[in-house]
């Protein structure tokens, strides 16, 4: 196919505002996919994706319209996997931005409007669900007027449900959308924007082709990992794997190749061939650092050979999944994993209970610190229980994030409060029409639990979020330790500011007595900073009446009896040992 008639683009937005269904339409008008193969959110494979209605994993394709291919890429809309949407972006060169017309722009939309013009794409506007009663097309019109500079006409208004002003899409694309730039370079060059691993063919590598051409049987090698391979097979999604001879500069299409795990082709990295490499890699390549943290451990020890072996698996497609084994005198063996956000963590919890039949206990996530050490060192710990010896410390230093919280302005006073809750700083104040942005820093560690739902709460809803990591700032920090029955518990230790410290104490404490069951003795709950205790609850024991078999007589036989069962009771509190249900480990996930 000659470049000039080559469209590459990508559909962005914020989740659920329509992506993966105008996906669906633009393959249906295109005849990619006939009518009778033909189902709801065709891109979407996971069932987790079709269950929450989101895009989890990106999926490219192919189709001809006109005369012209068209490359598109679906992209997640989700704040954790931005960076797989900026490497998409590289790969094109227009961008379909969604908005929904009754719910106007939200906050991951202006995050990859961002990125978009920051990848210097042409962006094309469409609302969608203009067919839903509640749709306010003047209204989101005018909002996104003033974040694109554009005209109104230049909107394409469209039900991507309905099929409505669909074509009108296309159209657009191949009129407004530039052909790829020709090759610069004699040598291949080609942007992985997107790979995993396949139990039958092995690392399956998504890319678009920048200079030279890649063809069937190749040596080729990544710049970034130096690792070599051979192009076992190339083609193009149509949204099938259909075979090619080769791939030219411009192109989208898929490598299958015999390496064994995505570890050694990660998403920005550059394919190159053996025969006549390339030195200078593809701009933005980074290794992307995992910074929420919580252990994985399986309910019964017996089952940890199982576990460890499906998050192997599950490492070969997803590279930014980090590992390491864990060992808790409560829970057993376990492993501790490195996710990309909170929602990267619950997704891999659910395909790891769902696809490997685990029953799991997790643990409170947290984030990764920066330790100063007295003499100079600096070590980064993941972990509470993992901190030093406080005496050798100099400093500690928590990342911090940039937020951005879009919402209706008559909801500002609660968010700018939720913020500075969370020890957060509120640094600007912008409006689009009748939205508000606000512009924020917050340690990380104090978004992980349950911000986001009670920004949902405050803002009935309509409040959107979005982020990206900062840097590391030094604070007040400590650790602070939770003792059940006297023995510290190491899973439950968590980092936190000293300011924050007595009212977490007292909160988590108080919770532990609502999900810890009685004894038959009484358990003491006590949280630490160190050696100062600054919190206790008592769990009272269960109390069997001894005294029922006596009827009359002396009332020195009642206090005899009920001494000698207080003697018992102290017996068993000396060796008896507590169970701890799982429950009690993610009581942090739920502040309130």
């Amino acid at each position: 196919m000659k470049q000039d008639h080559i469209r590459n683009f990508c559909i962005i937005a914020h989740i659920d505002h329509g992506k993966s269904t105008l996906a669906d339409r633009l393959l249906e008008l295109t005849g990619t996919v006939l009518k009778r193969d033909m189902k709801a959110q065709l891109l979407d494979r996971m069932d987790l994706e079709r269950e929450k209605g989101i895009t989890i994993k990106l999926a490219p394709v192919r189709m001809d319209y006109k005369g012209h291919q068209l490359n598109l890429i679906d992209t997640p809309g989700h704040v954790d996997f931005s960076y797989e949407v900026s490497r998409s972006l590289e790969a094109c060169e227009g961008a379909l931005l969604v908005v929904d017309a009754s719910q106007g722009i939200q906050a991951q939309t202006l995050a990859n409007v961002y990125l978009a013009i920051a990848a210097d794409l042409k962006i094309i506007p469409v609302l969608n669900k203009i067919d839903l009663p509640a749709s306010d097309v003047e209204r989101v019109s005018a909002e996104v007027i003033s974040l694109l500079g554009c005209k109104k006409e230049d909107i394409l208004l469209i039900s991507a449900k309905t099929g409505v002003g669909v074509d009108k899409v296309l159209d657009a694309v191949v009129e407004l959308v530039p052909p790829p730039k020709s090759s610069v370079l004699p040598e291949t060059r080609a942007l992985i924007f997107d790979s995993y691993y396949d139990d039958y063919r092995g690392v399956i590598l998504y890319i678009r082709v920048f200079d030279g051409s890649i063809k069937k049987g190749d040596q080729i090698k990544m710049i970034a990992t130096g690792a070599p391979g051979i192009a076992l097979e190339v083609g193009a999604l149509k949204p099938e794997m259909t075979a090619g001879q080769r791939l030219e500069a411009g192109e989208i299409g898929y490598v299958v190749t015999n390496l064994k795990t995505t570890r050694e082709a990660k998403v920005g990295d550059t394919v190159t061939l053996v025969s006549s490499p390339a030195t200078e890699q593809l701009p933005g390549y980074q290794d992307v650092k995992p910074f929420v943290y919580a252990g994985f451990f399986p309910e019964s020890n017996e089952f940890y050979q199982e576990l460890k072996d499906a998050i192997e698996k599950l490492s070969l497609s997803d590279s930014a999944l980090q590992f390491v084994p864990e060992n808790s005198p409560v829970l057993g063996f376990g492993v501790r994993i490195g996710f990309l956000g909170l929602l990267h963590m619950d997704i891999v919890r659910e395909r790891l209970e769902r696809e490997y039949n685990l029953d799991l206990v997790v643990t409170n996530p947290s984030t990764d610190y920066q330790i100063i050490l007295l003499s100079g060192e600096q070590i980064d710990i993941q972990s509470a229980a993992d901190l030093p010896d406080p005496a050798r410390i100099e400093v500690i230093k928590e990342p911090w994030i940039k937020g951005e919280i879009v919402v209706p302005q008559n909801y500002v006073g609660g968010v700018i409060q939720l913020i500075s809750a969370r020890r957060g700083l509120q640094k600007n104040l912008s409006y689009v029409e009748d939205r508000a942005v606000v512009s924020f820093e917050a340690p990380l560690a104090n978004l992980l639990t349950d911000f986001y739902d009670q920004l949902k709460s405050i803002t009935s809803g309509y409040g959107s979020f979005n982020y990206e990591l900062d840097d590391y700032r030094a604070e007040d920090l400590v650790k602070l330790d939770f003792y059940v029955a006297n023995e510290r518990v190491d899973a439950l230790s968590v980092m936190t500011h000293k300011t924050e410290a007595d009212r977490l104490g007292r909160e988590t404490v108080a919770k532990l007595k609502e999900v810890i069951p009685r004894q038959n003795f009484q358990v003491a709950l006590q949280a630490a900073i160190g050696g100062r205790f600054i919190a206790r609850e008592d769990i009272s024991a269960f109390r069997k009446d001894v005294t029922t078999g006596l009827y009359g007589g002396d009332v020195s036989r009642k206090k005899k009896v009920l001494a000698k069962q207080a003697k018992g009771k102290k017996r068993m509190k000396r060796f008896g040992k507590v169970d701890i249900p799982a429950e009690a480990f993610t009581v942090m996930l739920k502040r309130d």
